[in-house]
């Protein structure tokens, strides 16, 4: 094997570009944008995205089939002589005093929902959850009766008018979701089916009888 002829003029250095070995193949690509890290964080916020979704679409669903129903108990309730004096007088309040009116359920009953959180903290889930139902229920009642006497007043203010619009758009885009749903029309089929079952009964008890 030949071999280049040493001058021993020249300096001894590092090897010229002519001797070093050359390099071949693709350069190294960087790894793909976002990397594993951000793709797990995205997926997870997803993922809490779609479960407060659901959990914020259950609340509205409770809302609306609550929100009547309790309104109309409260509305017989007030047919009584010291309610129906209290609600006259809320129907003239000026828009601010409506708003801090309808403000006041959520205050009323934050001792009672904190006293249930502590009876589930010292063991007593079951009554815990019972108080807690319980409060959400009569808070739901009390505050749409509150907002059915309170709403020409609050209609009043321009900015709850623009929320107000915004909040029915969006809740009735998301009504419409959820009864598109499988879940809904399964859910809306058996109601039906149990329906024609229970009145089929009735029925049946009333002829024999």
């Amino acid at each position: 094997m030949p071999t280049e002829p040493i001058d021993p003029s020249r300096p001894p250095g590092p090897p010229g570009p002519s001797s070093l070995p050359a390099v071949t193949g693709t350069p190294r690509q960087p790894p793909p944008h976002g990397g594993p890290l951000r793709r797990g964080l995205r997926l997870l916020l997803q993922l809490l995205r779609r479960l407060a979704g659901v959990l914020l679409a259950l609340l509205i669903l409770f809302e609306e089939w609550g929100w009547e129903p309790l309104q109309r108990a409260l509305a017989r309730l007030g047919r009584l002589p010291l309610l129906r004096r209290l609600e006259a007088a809320i129907t003239r309040l000026p828009p601010l005093a409506a708003l801090a009116v309808l403000a006041l359920p959520a205050l009323l009953l934050l001792p009672v929902k904190l006293l249930a959180l502590g009876l589930i903290a010292h063991g007593q889930r079951l009554l815990g959850l019972a108080v807690i139902v319980l409060a959400k229920l009569i808070g739901t009642a009390v505050l749409a009766r509150l907002f059915t006497l309170t709403r020409p007043a609050l209609l009043q203010l321009p900015w709850f008018v623009a929320l107000y619009a915004r909040w029915g758009a969006w809740k009735a885009t998301l009504l419409a979701r959820v009864r598109a749903s499988w879940a809904w029309r399964t859910g809306r089929a058996f109601k039906r089916l149990a329906r024609r079952q229970w009145g089929r009964w009735r029925a049946g008890g009333h002829t024999s009888a």
